[in-house]
């Protein structure tokens, strides 16, 4: 890992070229919007990289703001302003703060300036108020949803108590086709504590999951038959929050997750389901992290949209 330069308010990182993984992904029958064709239709300029893969620009930073804390009981928590697409390079701020401190404020931009993502990160076990939690607490009552009408908040996984892993060699099914050593030969600040040859040499005595890299192991069974939407539809993420509480995540090991909507809104554009997913250790059912993941689909995307909204009186 590697920091680009500091100043006497923040630490800058390098600017990076982050590299789109998902061309190939696909969900409920069809493509992504990590599709260039796909994007196209929906009046985008390219197909946006996925949003947890800034988050690793980041680390450098953090853990030279908070050492080994970032990487046992870290939370990054961003909502993402602008889509950035392959060959895009972009830059990471952490705000400098005072000895002690627990929280920070992020940024990210492009290099001609065009923000990217705005957030929070900090150290538990009081993580203050983060960058999703304290959006979910100005949200206003959603009204009558279309494609999520038939989802509600308190709402469970149907596949609560699956076991995942995340090793080094397999791809990780239609949601996320590449494995975890395509993403190490692709990642924006790798660590020796990422592989399988240089695990050992870490505090932990083992290979770690990169941050970016909890979201896959949250997401990649996630076409649960309890949060089914109507579709087919197009979603993207809008904010997400990757919180250490036990860490670090470790490759290979088994982990059971649990998920829950919290909320549900909507905008102009889109409809939105906000799922937190707990990670919990497959044997002592200890808690080792969560995720908070803002899933946006798009109305337009869905053909029976209208149709549907009158359907519902709408």
């Amino acid at each position: 890992m590697s920091q680009a330069f500091a100043t006497n308010t923040y630490l800058c990182g390098e600017l990076r070229k982050p590299r789109q993984m998902l061309a190939h992904q696909e969900y409920g029958g069809h493509v992504s919007i990590h599709d260039d064709a796909m994007a196209a239709k929906l009046g985008f300029s390219g197909a946006p990289i996925e949003g947890p893969t800034h988050f690793s620009q980041f680390d450098p930073l953090l853990y030279e703001t908070f050492g080994n804390a970032w990487l046992e009981r870290g939370c990054i928590s961003a909502h993402y302003q602008n889509m950035v697409v392959d060959g895009e390079a972009v830059r990471a701020y952490v705000k400098r703060i005072a000895s002690g401190a627990t929280s920070t404020v992020i940024t990210a931009e492009k290099s001609d300036g065009t923000p990217v993502l705005v957030g929070t990160a900090s150290i538990g076990p009081d993580y203050g108020v983060t960058e999703v939690t304290d959006r979910m607490a100005k949200l206003r009552p959603s009204g009558q949803l279309v494609i999520l009408s038939d989802l509600k908040v308190g709402q469970k996984g149907a596949a609560n108590g699956e076991n995942v892993s995340l090793g080094f060699d397999e791809p990780k099914g239609n949601l996320y086709p590449f494995s975890l050593n395509d993403k190490l030969k692709m990642i924006t600040e790798s660590s020796p504590w990422y592989t399988r040859e240089g695990g050992a040499g870490s505090p932990w005595g083992k290979a770690i999951i990169p941050i970016e890299m909890i979201s896959v192991l949250a997401q990649y069974t996630s076409n649960d038959a309890a949060f089914k939407a109507r579709g087919p539809a197009v979603g993207l993420f809008a904010a997400l929050e990757i919180k250490l509480i036990k860490g670090p995540l470790f490759v290979g090991e088994q982990y059971v997750l649990e998920r829950e909507i919290v909320a549900l809104s909507q905008s102009k554009r889109t409809e939105s389901n906000w799922i937190k997913t707990r990670i919990l250790d497959a044997t002592t059912r200890e808690l080792r992290a969560e995720t908070i993941l803002n899933s946006a689909t798009m109305k337009d995307s869905y053909a029976r949209y209208a149709e549907d909204a009158k359907s519902l009186g709408l």
